[in-house]
């Protein structure tokens, strides 16, 4: 991401609606997973990709030991900034770590961001531990793409049956595959098209409209009521798509010639 960028999301990630409603949902899964219980003797090894500038990273902490990565070094300094120990610059798509090192990986709008996401996937499934499981989001539809994308360094947006095909010919197991901000979807929805008739910031700026306190909160509401519906429900649309997979314990016959032999138990 541009600079400017990461100083804006370190700003807004703790209070912004967006960023509020995601970390809620991903704390709602954890308390799924793993009763709820704070992080302690026997909790889980959690590896945090493209950990940005901290918030969820700061989040995890809570649940388990917490190792994050972030190919830029100005994200990890804001990362610093929050507090974080376990920091490591690394490419998503050749992480430094040892095969079956972690219970746990959390890459939540990072896909996106890589030339090669299927690399990325193979290393995330290269990493865990058998049983090990993989919490991932990405954003949806190429037909939402606009100067968003473009000021994020995206290289894709992704529909959901493309997400699901990836994460599949790795040897993962889906478990879950959900859209999520459903409700908000015919509004950026229309925003976008909107955008795309005006000439594009120079810098591109990604879409974060301030808004007073009172809609902030009312989103966060919104988005919280949500979640509950995400984590019982298939939605069937929505600006991001939710993958929640597993490494099995008995490694499944690998489908693809995509992954390095690296990978392989």
């Amino acid at each position: 991401m541009k600079t400017a960028e990461y100083e804006r999301m370190y700003r807004l990630e703790e209070a912004y609606w967006w960023f509020v409603g995601r970390q809620a949902l991903l704390e709602r899964l954890l308390a799924q997973f793993y009763g709820g219980h704070a992080a302690g003797e026997g909790a889980p090894i959690i590896l945090d990709v493209g950990c940005g500038t901290g918030a969820i990273s700061r989040r995890l902490t809570k649940w388990g030991r917490v190792v994050s990565t972030d190919f830029s070094a100005l994200a990890l300094e804001y990362s610093r900034r929050r507090g974080l120990q376990h920091l490591l610059r690394a490419d998503a798509m050749r992480l430094p770590f040892a095969t079956a090192s972690f219970d746990l990986a959390v890459c939540m709008d990072v896909l996106e961001h890589l030339p090669d996401d299927q690399a990325a996937l193979c290393e995330l499934f290269r990493v865990l531990k058998p049983g090990g499981r993989l919490i991932a989001t990405v954003p949806a539809y190429p037909h939402l793409w606009g100067e968003h994308d473009l000021a994020l360094m995206h290289f894709r947006r992704y529909l959901r049956h493309e997400l699901e095909d990836r994460v599949n010919r790795v040897g993962f197991r889906i478990q879950k595959i959900t859209h999520i901000m459903t409700l908000l979807y015919p509004v950026v929805a229309l925003q976008r098209r909107l955008l795309a008739k005006r000439p594009p910031h120079d810098p591109p700026q990604a879409a974060m409209p301030m808004v007073p306190g009172f809609v902030n909160r009312a989103l966060i509401a919104l988005l919280e009521l949500e979640n509950r519906w995400a984590c019982r429900f298939s939605l069937p649309f929505g600006l991001t798509i939710l993958c929640i997979a597993e490494r099995p314990e008995v490694p499944a016959v690998q489908r693809t010639t995509g992954c390095s032999e690296k990978m392989a138990v």
